[in-house]
């Protein structure tokens, strides 16, 4: 029965068969398969970076290491016609912290600090205000937030503005207490880091307020906004450099490549400007429009035979060095060539000119003048009532006569009455050195006779008070017109001259013709010559009052003006002055010719003009019929 319960073999053991391994030869290969193709991988990797992308991975690598810094050109000076300096530009610097650095007082942050070194890096920020309160002033709480300045994200800034704009000299004393160091829980620190300068030049205006309008300014972050400063704003600025050079985590590099294109410094320029007579301007101008209670003034000394503009001076003016005390839109502007006007009665010069230049008028061509003109459905009066009266072009042009300009320029024809506008500059720009220049508005020749009335003694059209100054001058100059100029010269910062664009003269009228208006205007100061004469002097002059366009198609209040010029003869000097909606008195004779007046007394004898004691020759005014 025992053998009937034993476990039968398995067919493994009936068959005598033993379990087999796996083939060690196989596995052998495998692994040396995958071996072979993992070395083909790296081999093909390797062929790929050292020969075939070889240059774009170079490439790579180097620009990672190249670093361009912009070098700023020094922003070339502005003078006086004899090197007085109205504008310049003084080293100075934007103090930057870059407060992960000082965080870390300059160890670099892959590296781990140890207790001494965090000590020192939390320590940093306070030592360095520290510094920076005794040479710039204020606690050293004021610096603080700078110098721990936070992203959005909570981790330090690597660049914040401590200080915009400091003198180079208080920087250096700065960085020089910097590099003392000092000492954290008795261990000594050598220096301070984390702090450091950008070259932020500060432009300054050692003539304060005299020539503002004119000379303009550059705000803090270099931009040119008005004046001259704007105008020659790309020649002033120069060509920025740059340096290129190779560094790494560690500084430069010292054989590394350092390319360098230095900076080509601004053109300096050397104005027509005289600063005593544009201070004078400016006071006498000031003083007047306060007298009659102006809101506006323009004052313009030229030099008669060259254009040369020797004063610019305007009411309400400003301090460039102060730009944040510069109030309004209205104390910026340079009002000889942004603001348009109706000139008034100064006109009659120029209308009398073109006349005198076709043959039609003479000084002495006689004018019965009526006590008024119709014209356009309406009449043409003059300032003071009148009956019928014989009148010489002189005596019209002396007592201002609206009625007895009118009468002779409607002898014109109304095409040649404008060409000769516009040939004495009105209509167009004078290319004056200044930006915003206005053009104005002349009439065009089918204008109705009203219009034609209105212009021949300055309504109905507008003009810039420089049109009107260098119009007079190229008349009374012989005939001969200057174009006005602010420059003189202009230099490089090797000292050599710059070419300017050329002005050439121009005839707008015979010297005959001159001489006829020289004599009407001479008329002028004659008929009242204890008010308008020069002492010591010939002079020639004409004022102008007139009433204001409102914008609405009517007028409001007036415009003021008076031109003078000497020596009546030969003029040398012409000085213009417009006075805006004075409200204690509004004839140019009245307001405006004072301020002429007290800068030609003192223009005349600075730029030696003789005196000339011959009297003013008295001819007549009016004559018998």
């Amino acid at each position: 029965m025992a053998s009937q319960h034993r476990r039968r073999p398995t067919a493994a053991r009936r068959s005598g068969a033993r379990l087999q391994m796996a083939d060690p030869t196989l596995r052998l290969r495998r692994l040396l398969v995958l071996v072979l193709l993992l070395l083909g991988l790296c081999m093909g990797r390797a062929l790929q970076l050292q020969a075939l992308d070889s240059q774009a991975y170079a490439s790579k690598a180097a620009a990672q290491m190249t670093h361009t810094v912009p070098l700023a050109p020094q922003r070339g000076s502005i003078s006086d016609r004899f090197g007085v300096v109205m504008a310049d530009t003084l080293p100075s610097v934007k103090i930057v912290a870059d407060p992960s650095m000082l965080a870390r007082n300059g160890v670099d942050g892959r590296v781990e600090l140890t207790p001494r070194q965090r000590a020192i890096g939390q320590a940093a920020p306070e030592a360095v205000a520290a510094v920076l309160a005794q040479h710039l002033g204020g606690t050293p709480a004021d610096y603080l937030p700078a110098l721990t300045a936070k992203g959005k994200d909570g981790t330090l800034l690597q660049y914040k503005v401590v200080v915009p704009q400091v003198d180079t000299a208080v920087w250096n004393k700065i960085s020089k207490q910097l590099r003392k160091g000092g000492s954290v829980e008795g261990h000594k620190v050598p220096y301070w880091y984390g702090l450091y300068k950008e070259d932020h030049p500060r432009r300054i205006y050692p003539s304060g307020s005299v020539g503002g309008n004119l000379v303009g300014m550059v705000r803090g972050d270099g931009t040119a906004v008005t004046g001259l400063e704007k105008y020659l704003d790309e020649e002033l600025t120069g060509v920025p450099g740059v340096e290129t050079f190779e560094s790494s985590a560690y500084g430069r590099i010292p054989l590394g490549t350092d390319v360098l294109t230095p900076a080509v410094d601004g053109y300096d320029y050397q104005l027509t400007i005289d600063s005593t007579i544009q201070q004078a301007a400016e006071a006498a101008l000031a003083k007047g429009a306060m007298g009659a209670a102006a809101t506006t003034g323009t004052a313009i000394v030229m030099n008669v035979k060259t254009g040369e503009v020797l004063a610019n001076a305007n009411v309400p003016s400003y301090d460039p060095n102060k730009i944040s005390e510069v109030a309004a839109r209205n104390s910026m502007m340079n009002r000889s060539v942004e603001a348009i006007y109706e000139p008034g009665s100064v006109q009659k010069v120029l209308t009398l000119a073109a006349l005198a230049d076709m043959g039609l008028v003479k000084a002495d061509t006689r004018v019965l003048v009526p006590p008024k003109l119709a014209s356009g459905g309406g009449y043409i009066r003059d300032s003071s009532v009148h009956g019928t009266v014989p009148m010489t072009a002189r005596g019209i042009m002396a007592r201002s006569s609206n009625i007895g300009t009118t009468m002779l320029a409607r002898q014109a024809d109304k095409a040649d009455l404008v060409a000769y506008l516009k040939k004495f500059g009105l209509g167009e720009r004078t290319g004056l050195e200044l930006p915003g220049e206005q053009v104005g508005l002349v009439p065009k020749a089918d204008m109705p006779d009203y219009t034609r009335d209105q212009i021949a003694f300055g309504q109905g059209l507008s003009a810039t008070p420089i049109q009107e100054a260098a119009a007079v001058a190229g008349i009374v100059n012989g005939g001969v017109h200057n174009p006005p100029t602010l420059i003189k010269q202009a230099t490089t910062s090797e000292g050599e001259q710059v070419q300017l664009p050329a002005r050439e003269p121009r005839r707008v009228i015979s010297k005959e013709a001159s001489a006829e208006v020289r004599d009407m205007m001479e008329s002028v100061i004659t008929v009242a010559p204890e008010k308008r004469a020069i002492p010591g002097y010939r002079a020639i002059g004409k004022s102008g009052t007139a009433e204001r366009a409102d914008g609405k198609g009517g007028y409001d209040g007036y415009t003021a003006s008076f031109v003078l010029a000497a020596p009546a003869d030969n003029p040398q000097i012409l000085v213009y002055t417009v006075l805006d909606e004075p409200l204690r008195g509004h004839q140019g004779s009245e307001v405006a010719m004072p301020i002429a007046q007290e800068i030609m007394k003192l223009a005349l004898p600075r730029y030696g003009v003789l005196p000339d004691p011959t009297p003013a020759p008295d001819k007549p005014l009016e004559y018998e019929p």
